[in-house]
């Protein structure tokens, strides 16, 4: 005897069959599922969406501007001299410009590359920084995911990204040479010459089908980017018929279904007549049989309705309203600097995730190829933050910093070296004492160091020296007493003081 085998099934959620409210209760919520539009594989709608929606043209480019609009703090034992040098390279050879239209155009259509050109170099070879010589680097060039095809035949075991990428020949002649043993027009380069942005990162098999390449944020924001416009499109033929003047004519109908021409053509003359009166003397003109109406419409709640719609967009971008639609915030004691500090954080973190080791191996290349050297160790960087103190505010971080460095120095907690690190490290907060170097560090260490005691030597304090240090204990030596003393008058003299 066999036993039958009895299917179960587990749903899990509220439902209620009698009602029909619930998933999978027979009611219209149930019918609603999602579809993949596949816009990203469209270039020719989202460049239409681009070129015409300012709205498409603010989402696409706000980020990419502000991930490159203050640019990077170069750090590390270098030469002053050296870091404005790179600085004024990476404007001059358009980094920044070019570093600008890669994530614009990655975000536009999900993925695009900017190629290193090293003059003298062939592009299908692996990048070797140790083999860039002086004066090679001349910038990048960039494409997008239409202008370059991913070889999916071997793929980096690092990053599970191909290796090798065709530049269309339509589009590789402005590169810098093809190199040799390559045929004119076309240019195969290795993946570590390149810089890879994407849209938005898409699932496993996803990616695949996109050939690795990410999804357009346009995809992703479609229905409330159409929702928003049609609202907006919608509100403006309201326009036309916000007051509506609306004429009874008596045997209307019966004389239409005649088709008399001798009754139209008088119509017709008729409302001629009326419109020239309307405008000349604001007189309205009719037969005594006539009804005349007018109706207003009243727009209340139109304003709110596309103000819903805009929230939405900004929360599909991850961009605030004052920063996407230039928008004033609303609201009692709102001023939008939470939601730019929020903003200005997502910022700093796609900035991490996505630029860094872009802009790492730029600088690399960039200080070979200006000083035909290898970079310090220490040669490093941070992105510039996009929430800037004003100039009292820093003055008064300034002031309050120094002032509990000094305050602990007095008190013997500090040594010179000590508070010349700390007052440097704050350089970049509040911009003062910048200019502080390591061999000044070096330099107060060495004469911040405690003299050799002297056996039995617990002489009087001096007058001057007690009434410059307020609290010291009696039988303190002397000889600490006036090194603590003068070292303190040196660290005012050079703070200006």
């Amino acid at each position: 005897m066999t036993k039958r085998k009895t299917k179960s099934t587990a749903q899990d959620g509220y439902i209620n069959l009698a009602a029909r409210i619930g998933q999978g209760a027979d009611n219209l919520a149930t019918q609603g599922q999602y579809t993949q539009t596949n816009m990203t594989r469209n270039r020719q709608q989202l460049e239409a969406a681009y070129r015409t929606s300012w709205v498409v043209g603010a989402a696409v480019d706000a980020i990419a501007e502000d991930m490159t609009r203050e640019g990077v703090a170069i750090q590390g034992e270098v030469d002053p001299g050296r870091i404005d040098w790179l600085q004024t390279r990476l404007t001059r050879l358009g980094i920044w410009r070019d570093l600008l239209s890669l994530i614009k155009w990655a975000r536009l259509y999900g993925g695009a590359v900017a190629v290193i050109n090293i003059d003298g170099q062939k592009y299908d070879t692996p990048l070797r920084l140790d083999t860039v010589g002086k004066k090679q680097f001349s910038g990048l060039r960039v494409y997008d995911r239409w202008q370059v095809v991913p070889r999916m035949t071997e793929f980096d075991p690092a990053t599970g990204l191909p290796v090798w990428y065709d530049i269309l020949p339509m589009v590789s002649d402005n590169l810098a040479g093809a190199g040799p043993g390559q045929t004119a027009g076309q240019v195969t380069v290795h993946h570590s010459r390149l810089i890879r942005q994407i849209g938005i990162q898409l699932p496993a098999w996803q990616a695949l089908a996109e050939l690795y390449w990410g999804e357009s944020i346009i995809e992703r924001m479609q229905d409330r980017l159409q929702a928003f416009d049609e609202a907006t499109g919608g509100a403006a033929n309201l326009l036309h018929h916000a007051y509506l003047r609306v004429v009874g004519v008596q045997d209307l109908r019966t004389n239409l279904a005649a088709g008399g021409s001798d009754f139209e053509n008088s119509l017709l003359s008729q409302f001629r007549a009326m419109g020239l009166s309307q405008s000349a003397a604001g007189v309205t003109i009719l037969d005594s049989t006539d009804v005349f109406n007018t109706h207003s419409y009243s727009f209340a709640g139109v304003g709110d309705l596309i103000l819903q719609f805009g929230q939405q967009i900004a929360g599909a971008t991850g961009i605030p309203l004052v920063r996407l639609f230039g928008q004033s915030p609303a609201g009692l004691n709102s001023t939008g600097e939470s939601d730019l500090r929020m903003y200005y954080d997502n910022i700093s973190a796609l900035q991490e995730s996505t630029l860094r080791d872009g802009v790492w191996k730029i600088l690399q290349v960039l200080y070979r190829s200006e000083f035909g050297e290898v970079p310090p160790n220490g040669l490093d960087f941070d992105f510039v933050p996009l929430w800037q103190m004003s100039a009292r505010e820093q003055a008064e971080v300034a002031a309050i910093r120094t002032n509990a460095i000094i305050a602990a120095y007095s008190a013997g907690l500090l040594s010179e070296g000590i508070v010349l690190r700390e007052l440097k490290q704050g350089a970049d907060e509040n911009g003062l004492f910048s200019n502080i170097t390591d061999d000044d560090i070096t330099d107060a260490d060495a004469d911040s160091l405690p003299p050799a005691p002297v056996p039995g030597a617990r002489a009087a304090i001096a007058p001057e020296v007690a009434a410059g240090a307020p609290g010291v204990a009696a039988g303190v030596p002397e000889i600490a007493v006036r090194a603590a003393y003068s070292g303190f008058a040196r660290l005012l003299r050079l703070l200006g003081r």
